[in-house]
This record gives structure tokens, C-alpha cells and sequence, in this order.
């Protein structure tokens, strides 16, 4: 369950009232007139079911009030109503599966931007993915693909290919590439040094069967990275944060990509090739499956999720409680 906090112009909180009142899925509505200082107006807080939550938000920016009022909502962890398990009950189909367009759009904006924070926890998870390659430790591949951020923004490509919006395409395939280019010179550099006090040489690669899967992309490398483009999209829309760490552990990409900067500052170039088809399989399988998912998400709610018939602004009222077949898109 969402808790909504509208602020509306005194004009529009009849409308934003009849919306809730008629919504499926809401509970526990509260107004409180002319308390709101920036920006002035009336505040209106309401819980909402997931599964309604999308329409509802939806509805709410019909009306205007994303750009001439505010619209937040914040997860409940616990609601002891039965006036919430009413409203649970007549929204179709379960939270868990819900997806919440603008807070999913608002999330993978963010995860596309280029930040420090990205920056860093990708070239400490790509070196201690390059100090596994050379110690041979199963353990920090292991480490190193938990730290990586990459997946928040391959989620805003499959979001991006899913709208057709290159603006947010083109942004998370840049954090990518310059996040990766970082991390790998990062450690290509500190390979380097090792090299020359002799801490490593060529051979530092030689008999390291148990991580060699890092260089071996094949058939199942791509499977695998599919099945978790799928589990890390629908972690993302359901919120299940648990999950997502088994993405990370799942696919090899930040270990390939510390294994090529070692490789290439042991100047081992056949291996070199071999990380970088692992990251690009990686990659592309991650974003198929997730593009794929989240179409099928957005076609199962389109097809049997909530409806509420749309209103021509600021006049009038939504309809009646239910399924309709006019939707806001």
C-alpha cells in the first residue's frame, strides 16, 4: 500500500475528491483545507492499494496537479484497517505484481545519471573483480558482482526502449560506457603497478579453472543473463530489493570487465576478447529480457488492471467504481 500526499489548488480539490471517492483501491482520505504554504493549497492525504496506485497518480497529473500542485507518495509497511483490507479486496489482481509507471520512471532517471556514487562502488567492484582474477577467488567475483550498480541503469535502457525515449537511452548507455571505461583504467592502471614491483605476471592467468567462466561466454552465459534481465526488472517494479541482489550475482559483469583490465596490463589479448564478448552477452541479454518484461507487465495491466474513465480537466467527475475501456496513456 502507497500513501498519497496531494497538494491542490482550492479550484481543483473538489475534482481530486470525487477522483478518490470514486477510485478503487483507496482508503483513509483526509483533507485539510488551506494548510499547505509552498505551493499554497489545500492538502490531501489518502492510503492507496498498489494495484490502484498507477491509476489513481495517473488521474491525479490529469487533473493538473503535478504542475500546479504536488503529488508524493510513500510505501506503508503496515496498515491495520480493515477499511485497507476492503479496499485490497477490490482492486484486481495482487501489489506485488503492480507496477507504478511514474515511480519506476522517477527511479531509472535517477539510476541513468552519471554520479560519484556510481562511479565509485563500479571501480571498487571492478578491483576487487581484478584482485579475484589474480588470486583466483570465487569469493570476491562474488563480492565484486554484489557492488556493481550497473543494472539501475541497463533497467533505464529497457525502460527507454520501452517508451521510445532516446533522451533516457542515450543517458544510461553514456553512464555505462564512461562508468565501465573508469572502472577498467582504474584497474588496468593498478595492474600496471603491480606488474612492475612484480607482484603479477602473464602467467598470473594461467590454471585458474574455477573463475574461467568469466571468459567463456556461450550459450548459457546468455540464458542466464536473460533470465536475470527478467528477475532484475520485475525486482525493480515490485520493489523486492532481496532479489536484485541475485541478479548481481547471477551475471558476470563487472568480473569480465576486471578481467580485462588485468588481461590487458599482462598484455594477454586473446583473453581481453573473450571478457569483453562476456560483458557485451551480458549486457544485451540483461536488456532483451527486461525490455521484454517490462512490455508484458504494461500489456497485463492495460489489459485487466484498474480503470477509471477520464474526465475532461478540472471539470466533471470520474465514473463509476470498476473496469472501463478509456485509459490515460
Amino acid at each position: 500500500m502507497l500513501h498519497l500526499r496531494v497538494i491542490s489548488p482550492p479550484e481543483r480539490t473538489q475534482d481530486v475528491l470525487r477522483l478518490l471517492d470514486d477510485a478503487v483501491g483507496v482508503t483513509n482520505l483526509v483533507v485539510l483545507p488551506g494548510v499547505a504554504r509552498s505551493p499554497a493549497g489545500d492538502l490531501v492525504q489518502c492510503d492507496v492499494v498498489r494495484e490502484a496506485a498507477n491509476e489513481v497518480i495517473e488521474h491525479l497529473r490529469h487533473l493538473g496537479l503535478s504542475t500546479e500542485g504536488s503529488i508524493a507518495a510513500e510505501q506503508v509497511d503496515l496498515a491495520l484497517s480493515d477499511a485497507a483490507d476492503r479496499a485490497a479486496e477490490e482492486a484486481p489482481g495482487e501489489g506485488d505484481d503492480a507496477v507504478i509507471w511514474a515511480e519506476l520512471a522517477k527511479r531509472v532517471a535517477d539510476d541513468s545519471k552519471i554520479t560519484w556514487a556510481f562511479l565509485t562502488f563500479l571501480a571498487i567492484a571492478t578491483q576487487i573483480a581484478g584482485i579475484g582474477v589474480i588470486a583466483n577467488s570465487p569469493i570476491l567475483i562474488v563480492g565484486a558482482m554484489v557492488l556493481g550498480p550497473e543494472f539501475g541503469a541497463i533497467a533505464a535502457i529497457c525502460f527507454g526502449l520501452l517508451r521510445r525515449e532516446r533522451g533516457l537511452i542515450g543517458q544510461a548507455l553514456r553512464t555505462l560506457a564512461v562508468g565501465f571505461s573508469l572502472a577498467i583504467a582504474i584497474t588496468f592502471a593498478c595492474a600496471l603497478v603491480s606488474r612492475g614491483l612484480g607482484w603479477i605476471t602473464p602467467s598470473s592467468l594461467t590454471g585458474h579453472e574455477e573463475i574461467e567462466f568469466i571468459v567463456k561466454p556461450d550459450k548459457w552465459s546468455f540464458i542466464v543473463a536473460l533470465l536475470a534481465g527478467a528477475a532484475g526488472v520485475l525486482s525493480v517494479t515490485a520493489g523486492k530489493s532481496s532479489a536484485l541482489v541475485g541478479v548481481f550475482i547471477s551475471v558476470t559483469t563487472v568480473p569480465a570487465a576486471g578481467y580485462f583490465a588485468v588481461a590487458a596490463a599482462l598484455t594477454r589479448w586473446d583473453e581481453m576478447a573473450a571478457s569483453v564478448a562476456q560483458l557485451a552477452v551480458n549486457i544485451a541479454g540483461m536488456i532483451i529480457a527486461g525490455t521484454l518484461t517490462l512490455f508484458l507487465q504494461r500489456a497485463y495491466w492495460s489489459r485487466f488492471g484498474v480503470r477509471l474513465p477520464v474526465s475532461p480537466r478540472g471539470n466533471g467527475r470520474p465514473g463509476p467504481r470498476g473496469h472501463g475501456n478509456d485509459r490515460l496513456t
